[in-house]
């Protein structure tokens, strides 16, 4: 055999099976001889989005396995926030592709509509997937029709989707991986007293100088007051550990104290070379909530303006479940709860120099004669 035969051309189209993806196309309205134009635009159109869905999925599955290991290497944590930032430029291609399928009318759409019962956008399998993968777990979800997620697949992908959520999502692995990060405790340098001190003298500062100002009335003042709060409020959940785990049992929080404090340094701190590939990679699940959200809120108005408050196709509320949806399943809310624990740069804790050094690239030479 040619050692060169595994390196034998190939065809363009039947690479990409391009025969096989174009011909997928089947209108059920020329089925029923009832032929409806943009029936063809909302195949494809939902196809597209299924393509999509895989290929986001293959890359969280990579995610996932470089940190499902007890030691990831750092150089895959880079990797990470690469893969993620592909996720987030495919999710915004999500949200406009909904520009794409409003192009055709309400009316359009009632062409057809009543041949699509009973399928539905709900029943697409890689979506949950993805929801689940990321970190959307039963327990957390809105319920549909007051019935499980998993109620409209075939048993085979119902099996595969509770070996998931029995699994460690990308949420679970990265609480994990905060939770191992050595930097909270240095020597004599504890961060949690530091910031809690900090953050004492901050609400000090702030309150003497609400009271002091002679621009304020009285009443503004203690409207201020109240607004900027004190470690009793909005700062308790960090000051108190069990209070933070009371929070995290009313389903308010989601993950553990330590990994929550472990962010917050990270946020704090993200100036110093070490830590920002990691603060990258926080800010990134944030932005795929920030997009997947936008994707749901989208979705919903398309409905809104498809079918007003008609049900869907697949028995759900349509708009109003889809809405909801938008504004409860947030997966990675607890990094967007960190911005509220922030301090101003001038008020943060000065770390010891020999701290500091460690979270910095410091290079010397072999030998002294190379120089």
């Amino acid at each position: 055999m040619n050692s060169d035969s595994k390196y034998s051309s190939i065809h363009y189209n039947a690479y990409l099976q391009i025969d096989k993806i174009t011909s997928a196309q089947t209108l059920r309205s020329d089925e029923l001889s009832v032929h409806a134009h943009d029936e063809m635009l909302f195949i494809i159109t939902h196809q597209v989005y299924e393509l999509w869905f895989k290929q986001i999925n293959y890359e969280l599955s990579a995610i996932i396995l470089d940190f499902s290991k007890h030691q990831v290497n750092e150089k895959n944590v880079g990797i990470a926030v690469s893969r993620l930032d592909r996720i987030i430029e495919i999710m915004k291609l999500l949200v406009q592709q909904i520009s794409v399928i409003e192009t055709m009318t309400p009316l359009d759409f009632l062409d057809f509509r009543n041949y699509l019962f009973p399928a539905s956008g709900f029943q697409s399998f890689q979506f949950r997937e993805m929801e689940v993968m990321l970190g959307l777990k039963e327990n957390r979800r809105i319920t549909y029709n007051d019935k499980p997620y998993y109620c409209v697949f075939a048993q085979n992908k119902k099996e595969s989707l509770e070996d998931l959520e029995k699994g460690k999502s990308l949420l679970d692995l990265i609480e994990d991986w905060l939770e191992r990060t050595p930097f909270l405790e240095f020597g004599e340098f504890n961060f949690i007293a530091e910031y809690q001190q900090a953050v004492h003298k901050m609400l000090e500062k702030e309150n003497k100088a609400i009271l002091n100002t002679e621009i304020l009335s009285d009443e503004f003042k203690e409207m201020r007051l109240k607004m900027l709060g004190d470690t009793n409020t909005y700062f308790l959940n960090i000051m108190d550990e069990k209070k933070h785990n009371e929070l995290i049992k009313e389903g308010k929080l989601t993950i553990s104290y330590k990994a929550t404090i472990a962010a917050l340094f990270i946020n704090l701190y993200k100036d110093e070379p070490i830590l920002h590939i990691p603060f990258l990679l926080i800010s990134k699940l944030v932005e795929i909530d920030d997009q997947l959200t936008t994707w749901r809120y989208r979705h919903a108005q398309m409905v809104m303006r498809m079918l007003g408050k008609k049900v869907g196709t697949g028995g759900s509320s349509g708009h109003e479940y889809l809405a909801t949806t938008a504004s409860k399943h947030h997966i990675f809310a607890d990094f967007h709860n960190v911005s509220t624990l922030l301090i101003p740069r001038s008020e943060l804790p000065v770390l010891p120099e020999n701290f500091r050094k460690t979270l910095g690239f410091y290079f010397s030479t072999l030998n002294e004669s190379l120089k």
